[in-house]
């Protein structure tokens, strides 16, 4: 995180994690945590439906056409804009190709059905890895820079085997009615 924070940013969150956020970090002690100074430092814009109101500094408020007004705010000059958490917002980050950069934390647990981080109405998009590290405690952490246009391939044969042919007339005369 210190790396992610280490230059100049914006944030942009969805409405239940500027809620967590907005309940958290103005009260803690920038002198003793850093991060802190920055998040509340950052410009905030907050991607809501149902809030009229933000408290937290330097807050404004997205609503109407999410995807429209983030692509006005991508085209100002500003710094970097990170979004943390708010995994209902990167659904339509993804899905409306708005996302330059991934920074997954993927952390060694599993916690039940949890959310899709690629779900329905995500648009094929390939990304090239930039860097990646494990931490002590086994967060695997990778950078993923916008690489275009899906690059696929195939590990089939140039000429398939008979044991490939045969495979596919089984599941022809099984899906065949």
């Amino acid at each position: 995180m210190i790396k992610q924070t280490s230059k100049p940013f914006d944030l942009l969150l969805g409405r239940k994690t500027y809620e967590i956020f907005a309940a958290h970090w103005p009260y803690v002690n920038a002198n003793q945590d850093p991060f802190a100074a920055k998040l509340n430092n950052a410009k905030k814009y907050v991607a809501s439906k149902t809030m009229t109101k933000l408290d937290w500094n330097n807050s404004e408020l997205i609503n109407g056409d999410v995807p429209e007004r983030i692509k006005r705010i991508k085209e100002q000059d500003g710094p970097e804009i990170q979004v943390h958490g708010s995994s209902n917002l990167v659904q339509t980050l993804l899905k409306y190709d708005l996302v330059e950069e991934l920074w997954l934390k993927i952390f060694p647990i599993t916690l039940s059905t949890g959310k899709r981080l690629f779900a329905e109405g995500t648009i094929p998009a390939g990304f090239k890895l930039l860097e990646s590290r494990i931490s002590p405690s086994g967060v695997i952490i990778a950078n993923y820079e916008r690489a275009g246009e899906i690059k696929v391939g195939s590990l089939g044969l140039e000429k398939p085997s008979e044991a490939e042919l045969d495979r596919r007339k089984t599941v022809k005369g099984r899906w065949v009615k």
